[in-house]
């Protein structure tokens, strides 16, 4: 019996749906929530994803603007660039496209972001209130996976979730937001990595597996105890002449062997990539409500 299919597009709308009214209220109360996206470079994942960004937030109302720098811009203009979206009254949101060229410091970079307007969830501050269970801005990825299981009818409370990755960016801002003692959380949570022995071990003693190692077929059905969930957040590009762009995108989980085990299965694409979206919309909307509280 193979696994139900959790997409993330459908509760994705839910969300937006959402956040699209609250954008008619903050409107109707003379606040237009704005979003400035800073692009350095030329890659065209990045400027993939910058476009998808741009044309949610139109789509429900958010004001937003790109700026788009070429590959070789120094670092310090990128940060008089921060600088001036720091100062200004019409910005409420600032994001970063990641990565940067190499001869720009990410950590600089995000450090120089006003952190009530660091709708990634990335600053710092925003990292340490999430630590702290404080409210500030969580990161999109991992606040959109824990929303997809919520809103799919997985409570993490009381579960044993395995994560594979410790990245800054979802594995361990996902632990930290599941072990919360909050709705939704509660979850006794094990962060495996690349230097974790006996990998094998660790994912067969999960009722919730979240895979974000960026490799694709990290994961393979005998890892996977029966009946549990699988998020896979990998995005790899695998070379396929059959497809039309010469590639096809994949994730970290072997999905055809994995889905006969499993008893629920996120796909690639189409299921913890329309959440990351949905969240970034919904924290913009947060930065622009704190202006009127």
């Amino acid at each position: 019996m193979s696994a139900q299919i959790i997409y993330g597009k459908p509760v994705a709308e839910l969300i937006t749906a959402e956040t699209a009214h609250e954008v008619e209220r903050l409107k109707k109360a003379g606040c237009q929530p704005h979003l400035s996206v800073i692009l350095v470079g030329d890659n065209p994942a990045s400027h993939t994803y910058v476009g998808r960004k741009q044309k949610a937030c139109n789509e429900i109302g958010i004001e937003s603007e790109t700026i788009l720098l070429p590959t070789d811009t120094p670092e310090a203009e990128v940060l008089t660039i921060l600088n001036r979206l720091n100062r200004s009254n019409k910005v409420h949101g600032i994001l970063v496209q990641l990565p940067l060229p190499d001869h720009i410091s990410s950590d600089r970079i995000i450090e120089a972001i006003d952190p009530q307007k660091d709708v990634d969830g990335f600053h710092p501050v925003n990292r340490g209130k999430l630590l702290t269970g404080e409210s500030g801005f969580v990161p999109c990825t991992p606040a959109g996976i824990q929303t997809l299981l919520v809103r799919s009818g997985i409570n993490p409370e009381g579960k044993h979730v395995v994560i594979i990755g410790r990245s800054m960016i979802v594995g361990l801002p996902l632990a930290v937001i599941l072990m919360q003692k909050k709705p939704g959380a509660n979850a006794t949570v094990t962060l495996c990595h690349t230097r974790t022995t006996d990998l094998k071990k660790h994912t067969l003693t999960a009722d919730i597996l979240v895979v974000a190692a960026g490799r694709p077929n990290t994961i393979h059905a005998d890892m996977v105890p029966r009946g549990c969930t699988v998020i896979d957040v990998g995005t790899n590009r695998v070379d396929d002449p059959q497809a039309k762009k010469g590639y096809r995108l994949t994730g970290d989980v072997d999905f055809e062997s994995v889905q006969e085990v499993a008893g629920a299965i996120t796909p690639v694409p189409g299921g913890v990539g329309p959440m990351t979206i949905a969240m970034l919309l919904h924290n913009t909307v947060k930065a622009a409500q704190s202006l009127l509280e």
